[in-house]
């Protein structure tokens, strides 16, 4: 796991009026911030074990499951991962060859139903990519990061799915900066949620953002956090995530996935409302298939 940089970018500070850092989550060994959460988690469930070394079971849209492999194969522990079957294949394959063993379902909201009945079986124990403590914590350190890199932020964006990413920084950045989420308009499960006043059950469209894609556990202690401490969510379009993934390899140089160019685009397309602030936006993640992504900026 590694101390990523954050970067300025003139590019986004110019369109959205306000200082823009991005911080390059996309650097980790596994491509994605996922494996802060997953090594928190893995090491933590190793050290209670002992000896005995308790198999494990996580439900993932492709990048947990991924750093899941990474901590468990470091950790010398068996890892199931219960993932949808139209992932990204870069995903899939690097479940894979981390050695786990993989159980394709036919959505996310399946894979999560799987997992929790296997880890229910007693036969592993059940961490959720999102809703666990260790792995929201472990989420948080990116804003620890950031605050220590720049201790004038004023708001911290990220994208929002299950919501342990956006739970851990607004937990850590209290009191020092405001924490802002972005959802996409085909899955909103914080959105109707918070409308509603609890968890309620969402339809689930196609998205570039796979990542973000699914219903809430109704369990999940991310809800409470975001309705206490999160102050903004934006919801951007299939199109400012297109957008925004050609914006970013064209400005600077980078490749970012469709979960990733939510945060992007809501800040550079005016979705959140940031002029004149210090603002530092986390590049989730990187792990699209390429030609896919190749698509979306013209290259073919």
């Amino acid at each position: 796991m590694l101390r990523t940089p954050l970067r300025y970018s003139s590019w986004l500070s110019k369109a959205a009026g306000a200082e823009v850092f991005l911080k390059l989550e996309t650097l980790q060994p596994t491509n994605s911030y996922k494996i802060r959460g997953a090594t928190n988690a893995v090491l933590k469930l190793a050290a209670a074990s002992g000896k005995h070394k308790a198999p494990i079971v996580t439900a993932s849209a492709g990048n947990h499951g991924r750093a899941m492999a990474h901590a468990a194969a470091a950790a010398g522990l068996h890892l199931t991962v219960y993932a949808p079957e139209h992932a990204p294949k870069t995903k899939l394959d690097a479940i894979r060859e981390a050695g786990a063993e993989l159980r394709l379902c036919s959505d996310y909201d399946e894979a999560e139903r799987r997992a929790k009945e296997h880890g229910a079986r007693g036969i592993g124990v059940y961490i959720s990519p999102y809703a666990h403590p260790d792995v929201i914590a472990g989420a948080g350190t990116v804003a620890m990061e950031i605050l220590s890199d720049l201790p004038k932020v004023e708001t911290i964006v990220a994208s929002i799915g299950g919501g342990g990413l956006i739970s851990g920084i607004a937990v850590a950045s209290e009191g020092h900066a405001e924490a802002a989420g972005v959802e996409v308009e085909a899955s909103t499960p914080f959105t109707s949620s918070l409308r509603a006043g609890r968890i309620v059950p969402i339809e689930v469209g196609e998205t570039l953002a796979d990542g973000l894609s699914g219903n809430l556990d109704p369990d999940s202690p991310t809800f409470e956090i975001v309705r206490d401490r999160v102050k903004q969510i934006a919801v951007v379009s299939e199109d400012d995530l297109r957008r925004a993934i050609h914006d970013v390899a064209h400005h600077e140089k980078l490749i970012i996935e469709g979960a990733t160019a939510a945060a992007v685009s809501a800040v550079a397309y005016g979705k959140l409302d940031v002029r004149g602030k210090k603002v530092a936006i986390v590049l989730s993640g990187a792990n699209v298939d390429l030609d896919r992504w190749a698509l979306v900026v013209g290259c073919r």
